[in-house]
């Protein structure tokens, strides 16, 4: 797939200088970090529903106690 962008001039040199600072190509560098934006906003919303689902029945178990259940 392809994706056109609009940008100005001074945000294309600076994402083509970064992209060169860091040794990737400017797709690289735009893949990877929209891949990482969206990996983000997913474990952010894992992380409060997790919490939620804790602040209801706030239980915790230590790591043995993970283990024995798992080795049950």
């Amino acid at each position: 797939m392809t994706i056109s962008l609009r940008l100005s001039d001074e945000d294309t040199m600076l994402i083509k200088k970064y992209a060169e600072l860091n040794r990737m190509s400017v797709s690289d560098l735009i893949r990877q970090t929209v891949m990482e934006r969206i990996e983000d906003e997913y474990d952010l919303k894992a992380y409060e529903e997790a919490l939620a689902e804790y602040r209801k029945d706030p239980v915790s178990y230590s790591h043995g106690e993970v283990m024995r259940m798992l080795a049950e």
